[in-house]
Order: structure tokens, then C-alpha cells, then sequence
């Protein structure tokens, strides 16, 4: 039997659901661009919720980052940042954030320097925008403030005292102390996202406090692993400090992280309504490219769906998140089997010292795309006029180590949104 696919008709279609594909749908949403978005959970739980500009190049850090990127234009003139004018990016980062904060995530504003931002291991990575609930660690930081770092029996991925260790030469008031957490006290391990959704009920707030209080001396700040709720974090934190009577601020743990969870969770449930149709949890099978734009093909639980676009983002990422696979004989592109530059060989793709600050070779491989940001056939040609790349799988990009994944991610999906606007009906 044959199955009728419902249809869907759209004036742009976004396939990624990461750090690029949220940028692309809140620049299209901003300007009023029908869109339909599909994609699975992608790599954005893995994230600290930073978001990065610039922050080093060939083991050389930036304090400006706006200076690093001048730097970076002479240096890899193809970095997809190179190919993007400062005040575009200066316009992407700030309505980015602009956009988050309005959703319901605070943020700090991007401003003119990096913030070293803090790390669970107990080191510092430089960024240039945190959430407003981890922003007074960088200053408790850097006034060296007495503050008391804490973790909980059972948690894996965080440790105070492998943190306060770690920083005790750069920082001598920090102490740490492990606590068992409200509820959760059974010995066995707890996860980072369940003590995060018990925080947003205000009695657990009020027993975690009433457990910490004791503790605080002459702590003037307290910081936590960031578990100060998925939902309303802002006002989960704004509650304990109020609690407790000082500071506080998360620390990120590791992977998979409650800040990339808030993001996710904020993109799926604030996004929808009749002008962007969301479709999480879900991976495009087809795409097939015309004049017209492209028709893009998946199945969910109530059968086929078949969705027409005037214009397709691919925002789908790199190896973790499934836009890029790396087999026995090279690196593919997944979906549409675009040419992906890569190093000649697999015994190119990495260099003989894992620190070497030259970085690997494999992590710049990527999708080669035009100043339209449109992806580029085996001739250096379009291979769809309609067709458009934006983030993490693009190439001569090393974001990892140059610090810069939401850069590229911001600022390559606004060029992208940009560029397919200017050909939309």
C-alpha cells in the first residue's frame, strides 16, 4: 500500500536543531520568515552554555577578541569568520542575545574583552557571554573573594575539591565542601538534570539552603554545579541568593550539561506557533533539490512527511551531531553527500602531539561554501542556488581550540538567514 505523505509548504526550511540551527530559526523568526525546523537533539547538552567568539589562535589568546578576529582574517583567511564583517557579527551575537534573554534565559551582554569563564576542573576558558547565573563566579574570580565551592555525594562530573585544587595558587579563599542533596541522599549517584528540576519546586530550594547555611563562614560567594533549575533558571537563582543572603553562582559539569538543556528545552517549547513550525526529535531521511527550492522527506509516528521549501539551511553540525561521518577512507557529508575538505589521507588527519598548537587537521574539515554561504560542488560551483550552510560543519574552522563555536555558529546562521532571505517569495 502506498502511503500519502502529509504535506508541509514553508518559505524556508532549517535541518539542525544545535547551536546553529537555534540561531538560524531566531534570525528567521526576527525577520518574519515562514520556517519550518527539524532536527534530533544534536550536540547543544554537551555545551557550557558559554558562548565564545574568538578566544585563541595557534595557542595565542585573545583578551579582545574583536582584535583576534583582525588576526585571524590575515592568518586563515577561509575561517568562515574571515568572510564575515565585524559589524555582522557585532549585530548576530547581540540579537542572539537579545533573543534568549527575552525567551527567558538571562545572559550577559557581548562586550569588547573575553571573560574568563570558569571550567569544572578548576581552569578558565576565555568567552564572551555567560548566563546571568554563572556570572558572579568570574568576578568572585577575579576580586579572589572568600567563596566556598560545593558538590553532593553522588554527583558525577563535578568535583569542589578537584576545583578549588586546581585554583587554590590563583585564588587562596576558596574552600569546598561535598553535601548529600535534599532527597537524594541514598548513596547512589545522582544526575545533574533531576536535582535541577527538584530545584524549581521552592521547598527544595529552602531545604538545600537550610543544609548550606552552616557552612558559609565568610564566604561572601557561594558557587554550585549548574543545577539552579532547567526551567525559570534566573529565577531559581535569584531565590537561593536571596536563601542564603550572598552570591552564588554554577559552575558548569560534565557532559551533558543542564545549560544546554535549558537552551534545548527553551528552543522546543518557546519557539512554535503558526509562522515556525518546530518538529525536534526528528531527522531528515531525503532531500531532493530543485529550481524551486527542495523537498525534504521524514517519517514521524502518524506516517511520511514531505516538506516543500523556498530555501534549506544545513545547520546539522559535525561528527557528534551526525552532519559529517568519518569512515575508512575519508569524511562524509551525511545528508546530501556534499564534497567535504578534509586532509589527504587518514594518516594526515592527525599531527604526532596531541597538543601540538598547530591543532588536527581533521577538525577543519567541513563544507566549503561561497560568500552566500551556499555549499560548493567538487567545481568550486553552488550546488543549489536555494541551498545554504551555516555552523560547525563548515570548514577551515578549528572551534574547539580557537574557542569559537558560537561565533561561527551565530554568525555564519545570520549570514545564512540573511542570504536565503534576499531570494524568498
Amino acid at each position: 500500500m502506498i502511503r500519502e505523505a502529509r504535506p508541509i509548504k514553508t518559505q524556508l526550511a532549517i535541518i539542525g536543531t544545535g547551536l546553529g540551527g537555534l540561531a538560524a530559526g531566531i534570525f528567521a523568526k526576527d525577520m518574519g520568515i515562514n520556517t519550518a525546523q527539524i532536527g534530533h537533539t544534536g550536540a547543544i547538552t554537551f555545551t557550557t552554555g558559554y558562548f565564545d567568539l574568538l578566544g585563541s589562535l595557534m595557542d595565542k589568546q585573545f583578551a579582545d577578541p574583536w582584535k583576534g578576529l583582525a588576526v585571524l582574517k590575515k592568518q586563515l583567511p577561509k575561517h568562515p569568520l574571515a568572510n564575515i564583517s565585524q559589524d555582522d557579527i557585532h549585530k548576530a551575537l547581540n540579537l542572539f542575545n537579545k533573543n534568549i534573554n527575552k525567551m527567558g534565559i538571562g545572559y550577559c551582554e557581548p562586550g569588547n574583552s573575553n571573560i574568563q569563564a570558569l571550567l569544572p576542573s578548576g581552569v578558565c576558558k576565555p568567552t564572551i557571554s555567560v548566563p546571568l547565573t554563572m556570572l558572579a563566579g568570574v568576578k568572585a574570580k577575579e576580586s579572589q573573594a572568600p567563596t566556598l565551592i560545593i558538590d553532593f555525594k553522588g554527583l558525577q562530573g563535578f568535583s569542589a575539591i578537584e576545583f578549588v585544587t586546581n585554583l587554590k595558587s590563583l585564588w587562596p579563599s576558596l574552600k569546598a565542601e561535598r553535601l548529600p542533596f535534599p532527597n537524594m541522599d541514598s548513596g547512589q549517584q545522582i544526575f545533574a538534570e533531576v536535582m535541577a528540576q527538584a530545584l524549581e519546586v521552592p521547598n527544595n530550594r529552602q531545604r538545600l539552603a537550610d543544609v548550606i547555611k552552616p557552612l558559609l563562614g565568610n564566604a561572601e560567594y557561594l558557587g554550585l554545579p549548574a543545577i539552579l533549575g532547567i526551567h525559570k533558571p534566573d529565577l531559581v537563582h535569584g531565590h537561593m541568593e536571596e536563601l542564603l543572603g550572598i552570591k552564588v553562582f554554577e559552575i558548569p559539569t560534565m557532559p551533558p550539561s543542564v545549560p544546554g538543556m535549558r537552551l534545548r528545552e527553551l528552543f522546543e517549547q518557546m519557539f512554535a506557533d503558526n509562522s515556525f513550525i518546530l518538529i525536534p526529535q526528528h531527522k531528515v531521511e531525503k532531500i531532493e533539490l530543485n529550481n524551486d527550492g527542495a523537498k525534504l522527506c521524514f517519517t514521524d509516528p502518524f506516517g511520511d512527511v514531505e516538506i516543500s521549501s523556498q530555501a534549506t539551511i544545513l545547520a546539522t553540525g559535525r561528527f557528534l551531531s551526525g552532519g559529517l561521518k568519518a569512515e575508512q577512507h575519508g569524511i562524509f557529508e551525511t545528508l546530501l553527500n556534499i564534497p567535504v575538505t578534509q586532509p589527504d589521507g587518514r594518516d594526515n588527519w592527525y599531527q604526532e602531539k596531541y597538543f601540538d598548537p598547530r591543532g588536527h587537521k581533521i577538525n577543519q574539515a567541513g563544507v566549503e561554501v561561497d560568500i552566500n554561504f551556499r555549499p560548493l560542488n567538487a567545481k568550486g560551483e553552488p550546488i543549489n542556488h536555494r541551498l545554504f550552510a551555516a555552523g560547525t560543519i563548515l570548514a577551515h574552522q578549528d572551534w574547539v581550540r580557537q574557542r569559537c563555536g558560537a561565533g561561527v555558529s551565530i554568525s555564519t546562521a545570520y549570514q545564512a538567514v540573511k542570504c536565503a532571505a534576499n531570494i524568498l517569495i
